[in-house]
């Protein structure tokens, strides 16, 4: 069976738990026998530092042509030789750079192209990308990474007779910016071109029933596959030890919390219940986050906290086991209801347990880990309350991260995703 992932980019400046999702699955599909899988970039490149290898060189859908033809009507119908032009590698890596697209204001025109099957302004692209999957070999299988393309499952099935699966995690976080009446337009179109779709895949129950409730679709084919990670043994040298300290793994923002998280710092410092705690942070951010990060760095060195806080400029590979090994704990206060939080696992595979807000899915990971503490009400004074309760309990908290640990390796590893994607995509019929 071949597999073809189309994957959209974020710009790689910042942890993206939906583009590491994506990673993963390609990772836990190819551990399958008798299936071979690949994965095709669509409006951005892949990050340099990233696993770059791991996807085709050839970008489909430009960032930078499909804006310009989506805000410039008159251009729409601009040559061939103008799209290659705006999407060169070097002009897609600037773009990416200069991103601060994680926001749909003033994207929602293109948002809704996307999610249609009626996108004419585009079909030359659709037939390129069509025809660059049947000159290297067709797939049995097209993977879309998530709900905001569904519109080209219509596409290709119409014109390769392919089985479609998609992707679905927080796609509320865009649509529900957008303004009325795209936003619930966008809605109403997943749900048309839903029929398109021979399976779709979340990682959690919480999601799936989301799903349904904003399209409206039955869900009988809605198939629930936790994320799954690798977890590695630490070897005793690799022991770290260090004053007591929190860590925040995400991209830094608002709208993952990082003030609420800076609040409950504030808060422990100033009461001395942790003498010598430190905050640690990690995750990246776009040129958008820059105002908020500065205001609340103004905020903790107000308060004379500066020295006590470390931020780490890179979020993969080594530096990001660097970071979980400095860490007794973590929390990402996310004000969005999160439909998984790929974050919990990657801490609780490092042995480090989890604070959680009683919202989204993480009463739901947290519950299948064993590796962390859900707390309620969702305000900075009670994450303050239950980290000094956890840090304070040593024995409690080697326990969570153990069982954290234990609970990744024998409920979430890759192998048993591997096997749940492996199952969907034999289980439905084109």
């Amino acid at each position: 069976m071949k597999i073809v992932y189309l994957i959209t980019g974020s710009g790689g400046s910042f942890y993206c738990g939906n583009c590491y999702r994506d990673m993963l699955y390609l990772w836990a599909i190819r551990k399958v026998p008798g299936i071979t899988a690949s994965a095709i970039p669509l409006y951005l490149p892949p990050p340099k530092t990233g696993p770059v290898s791991e996807f085709d060189p050839n970008v489909f859908f430009g960032a930078i042509s499909m804006y310009v033809r989506g805000k410039i009507p008159f251009m729409r119908k601009m040559p061939d030789f103008m799209d290659k032009l705006l999407d060169t590698g070097p002009m897609l890596r600037f773009a990416a750079h200069k991103a601060g697209t994680t926001r749909p204001e003033g994207m929602e025109d293109l948002t809704l192209n996307m999610i249609s099957g009626e996108n004419a302004f585009r079909e030359k692209e659709v037939d390129r990308l069509i025809s660059y999957l049947i000159q290297t070999g067709k797939p049995d299988v097209i993977h879309l990474s998530n709900a905001l393309i569904v519109g080209l499952a219509h596409h290709l099935k119409k014109k390769m007779d392919v089985k479609v699966i998609c992707s679905l995690l927080n796609e509320d976080d865009w649509i529900d910016e957008m303004a009325e009446p795209y936003r619930g337009m966008a809605w109403k179109l997943i749900a048309k071109e839903a029929v398109n779709i021979d399976a779709f895949i979340t990682p959690s129950y919480y999601y799936k029933d989301l799903f349904i409730r904003q399209t409206g679709v039955a869900g009988d084919n809605i198939h629930v596959v936790p994320l799954g990670l690798d977890v590695f043994q630490e070897s005793p040298e690799a022991e770290n030890i260090h004053s007591p300290s929190i860590g925040y793994f995400c991209r830094v923002n608002e709208m993952n919390g990082f003030d609420k998280m800076v609040d409950a710092f504030i808060k422990l410092k100033s009461e001395n219940s942790i003498p010598g705690l430190t905050l640690h942070v990690c995750g990246g951010f776009t040129g958008d986050d820059r105002p908020f990060i500065k205001k609340q760095v103004k905020k903790i060195a107000r308060e004379g906290y500066k020295e006590s806080v470390r931020i780490y400029p890179e979020f993969e590979g080594d530096k990001k086991r660097e970071f979980f090994r400095n860490i007794d704990l973590m929390s990402v206060p996310v004000r969005k209801h999160d439909g998984y939080g790929l974050y919990i696992l990657e801490a609780n595979a490092e042995g480090v347990p989890v604070v959680q807000p009683d919202t989204g899915a993480f009463a739901e990971i947290v519950e299948l880990t064993g590796g962390g503490i859900i707390y309620s009400p969702d305000t900075p004074e009670e994450l303050a309350r239950v980290i000094a309760r956890m840090l304070k309990d040593k024995e409690n908290l080697a326990s969570l991260g153990n069982a954290g640990k234990k609970g990744v390796r024998e409920k979430l590893s890759l192998a048993q995703m591997s096997a749940g994607l492996a199952r969907v995509y034999g289980s439905e019929k084109k």
